[in-house]
Protein backbone atom coordinates (compact mmCIF):
# COMPACT_ATOMS: atom_id res chain seq x y z
CA UNK A 1 0.00 0.00 0.00
CA UNK A 2 1.36 3.40 -1.03
CA UNK A 3 1.70 6.04 1.68
CA UNK A 4 0.06 9.36 0.81
CA UNK A 5 2.48 12.29 1.08
CA UNK A 6 1.18 15.10 3.24
CA UNK A 7 2.61 18.52 3.92
CA UNK A 8 2.11 21.02 6.69
CA UNK A 9 0.83 24.46 5.77
CA UNK A 10 4.37 25.80 6.16
CA UNK A 11 5.77 23.16 3.80
CA UNK A 12 2.92 23.78 1.36
CA UNK A 13 3.65 27.51 1.39
CA UNK A 14 7.33 26.83 0.71
CA UNK A 15 6.57 24.37 -2.11
CA UNK A 16 4.09 26.67 -3.84
CA UNK A 17 5.46 30.13 -3.11
CA UNK A 18 2.06 31.10 -1.70
CA UNK A 19 1.88 32.45 1.85
CA UNK A 20 0.24 30.51 4.66
CA UNK A 21 -2.31 33.31 5.07
CA UNK A 22 -3.21 33.11 1.38
CA UNK A 23 -3.63 29.33 1.58
CA UNK A 24 -5.98 29.79 4.55
CA UNK A 25 -7.87 32.48 2.66
CA UNK A 26 -8.27 30.24 -0.42
CA UNK A 27 -9.68 27.61 1.91
CA UNK A 28 -12.01 30.10 3.56
CA UNK A 29 -13.50 31.23 0.23
CA UNK A 30 -13.63 27.60 -1.01
CA UNK A 31 -11.10 27.90 -3.82
CA UNK A 32 -9.34 25.08 -2.00
CA UNK A 33 -11.21 22.24 -0.32
CA UNK A 34 -11.14 22.23 3.46
CA UNK A 35 -7.77 20.83 4.47
CA UNK A 36 -7.52 17.52 6.22
CA UNK A 37 -6.36 17.80 9.81
CA UNK A 38 -3.93 15.91 11.98
CA UNK A 39 -5.05 14.71 15.39
CA UNK A 40 -3.62 17.93 16.84
CA UNK A 41 -5.83 20.01 14.49
CA UNK A 42 -3.02 21.20 12.21
CA UNK A 43 -3.82 21.37 8.51
CA UNK A 44 -2.21 18.90 6.10
CA UNK A 45 -2.16 19.12 2.32
CA UNK A 46 -1.64 16.49 -0.36
CA UNK A 47 -0.17 16.51 -3.85
CA UNK A 48 -3.51 17.46 -5.44
CA UNK A 49 -3.75 20.46 -3.10
CA UNK A 50 -0.23 21.49 -4.12
CA UNK A 51 -1.18 21.29 -7.82
CA UNK A 52 -4.35 23.31 -7.19
CA UNK A 53 -2.48 26.03 -5.28
CA UNK A 54 0.10 26.23 -8.06
CA UNK A 55 -2.67 26.60 -10.66
CA UNK A 56 -4.28 29.37 -8.59
CA UNK A 57 -0.90 31.08 -8.28
CA UNK A 58 -0.35 30.97 -12.06
CA UNK A 59 -3.83 32.32 -12.81
CA UNK A 60 -3.37 35.04 -10.20
CA UNK A 61 -0.11 36.12 -11.87
CA UNK A 62 -2.12 36.76 -15.04
CA UNK A 63 -4.31 39.18 -13.13
CA UNK A 64 -7.36 36.93 -13.23
CA UNK A 65 -9.83 37.70 -10.42
CA UNK A 66 -10.24 34.89 -7.90
CA UNK A 67 -13.90 34.28 -8.73
CA UNK A 68 -13.04 33.79 -12.40
CA UNK A 69 -10.64 30.99 -11.43
CA UNK A 70 -13.35 28.70 -10.04
CA UNK A 71 -14.35 27.08 -13.36
CA UNK A 72 -10.74 26.07 -14.02
CA UNK A 73 -10.60 24.20 -10.72
CA UNK A 74 -13.47 21.93 -11.74
CA UNK A 75 -11.51 20.60 -14.72
CA UNK A 76 -8.90 17.88 -14.36
CA UNK A 77 -5.32 18.66 -15.34
CA UNK A 78 -5.41 16.21 -18.25
CA UNK A 79 -8.79 17.35 -19.62
CA UNK A 80 -9.08 17.99 -23.35
CA UNK A 81 -9.57 21.74 -23.97
CA UNK A 82 -12.00 20.85 -26.77
CA UNK A 83 -14.34 19.51 -24.08
CA UNK A 84 -14.39 22.91 -22.37
CA UNK A 85 -14.86 25.61 -25.05
CA UNK A 86 -16.13 28.10 -22.47
CA UNK A 87 -12.81 27.94 -20.62
CA UNK A 88 -10.85 28.30 -23.85
CA UNK A 89 -12.97 31.36 -24.74
CA UNK A 90 -12.42 32.79 -21.26
CA UNK A 91 -8.64 32.35 -21.51
CA UNK A 92 -8.58 33.92 -24.97
CA UNK A 93 -10.54 36.91 -23.70
CA UNK A 94 -8.27 37.20 -20.68
CA UNK A 95 -5.25 37.03 -22.99
CA UNK A 96 -6.64 39.85 -25.14
CA UNK A 97 -7.04 42.00 -22.04
CA UNK A 98 -3.43 41.33 -21.04
CA UNK A 99 -2.16 42.14 -24.55
CA UNK A 100 -4.09 45.42 -24.37
CA UNK A 101 -2.53 46.20 -21.00
CA UNK A 102 0.92 45.44 -22.41
CA UNK A 103 0.28 47.82 -25.32
CA UNK A 104 -0.81 50.52 -22.89
CA UNK A 105 2.28 50.00 -20.76
CA UNK A 106 4.46 50.12 -23.86
CA UNK A 107 2.97 53.52 -24.63
CA UNK A 108 3.92 54.65 -21.14
CA UNK A 109 7.49 53.41 -21.67
CA UNK A 110 7.62 55.15 -25.09
CA UNK A 111 6.45 58.39 -23.50
CA UNK A 112 9.07 58.16 -20.73
CA UNK A 113 11.79 57.34 -23.27
CA UNK A 114 10.76 60.36 -25.30
CA UNK A 115 10.92 62.64 -22.26
CA UNK A 116 14.32 61.27 -21.32
CA UNK A 117 15.57 61.72 -24.88
CA UNK A 118 14.34 65.31 -25.03
CA UNK A 119 15.81 66.12 -21.66
CA UNK A 120 12.65 68.06 -20.81
CA UNK A 121 9.81 66.89 -18.69
CA UNK A 122 7.10 69.36 -19.63
CA UNK A 123 5.69 70.39 -22.96
CA UNK A 124 4.23 68.61 -25.92
CA UNK A 125 5.51 65.32 -27.28
CA UNK A 126 6.16 66.84 -30.70
CA UNK A 127 8.02 70.03 -29.89
CA UNK A 128 9.26 72.35 -32.63
CA UNK A 129 12.82 71.95 -31.39
CA UNK A 130 12.54 68.20 -31.73
CA UNK A 131 11.37 68.58 -35.32
CA UNK A 132 14.31 70.88 -36.11
CA UNK A 133 16.90 68.45 -34.77
CA UNK A 134 15.59 65.74 -37.11
CA UNK A 135 15.60 63.05 -34.47
CA UNK A 136 13.27 60.15 -35.02
CA UNK A 137 9.71 61.34 -35.67
CA UNK A 138 7.13 61.07 -32.95
CA UNK A 139 5.30 57.82 -33.43
CA UNK A 140 1.50 57.50 -33.40
CA UNK A 141 2.00 55.60 -30.16
CA UNK A 142 3.71 58.57 -28.55
CA UNK A 143 1.11 60.97 -29.86
CA UNK A 144 -1.83 58.98 -28.62
CA UNK A 145 -0.84 59.53 -24.97
CA UNK A 146 -2.02 56.21 -23.63
CA UNK A 147 -5.14 55.97 -25.78
CA UNK A 148 -5.45 52.18 -25.44
CA UNK A 149 -6.72 52.59 -21.89
CA UNK A 150 -9.22 55.18 -23.09
CA UNK A 151 -10.49 52.99 -25.93
CA UNK A 152 -11.09 50.00 -23.68
CA UNK A 153 -12.86 52.09 -21.07
CA UNK A 154 -10.21 51.28 -18.47
CA UNK A 155 -7.83 53.65 -16.75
Amino acid sequence: MKTKLVYTIKQTAELTGVSEDTIRYYEKIALLPRAERKDNGHRVYGEEDIRTIRLLSCLKKTGMPLEEMRPFLAVSADADPADHPELVAHLRSHRENIVSQIASLQQVVDFIDLKLEEGRYRGECASEERAKTKKKPVSPTEMSHFSVAGKTGKS
